[in-house]
């Protein structure tokens, strides 16, 4: 139970950190933004997020 718990928080903070890199990334690279753009980016980055930890996971193997 314990090493689940523990799978869970490892990849939570992954998927955290590549939302905050992808996020960073994102905002730097616009000039200027909304509230909807904000949303709707930290939303596309999220997907991306867990799109990179699977391709992550998936080289691993």
């Amino acid at each position: 139970m314990e090493r689940m718990a523990r799978g869970i928080v490892g990849a939570v903070a992954e998927v955290l950190a590549w939302w905050a890199g992808l996020t960073a990334v994102w905002a730097v690279l616009i000039s200027r933004a909304d509230t909807l753009e904000l949303a709707v980016g930290a939303g596309a980055a999220l997907l991306a997020a867990w799109a990179a930890r699977g391709a992550r996971r998936a080289a691993a193997r």
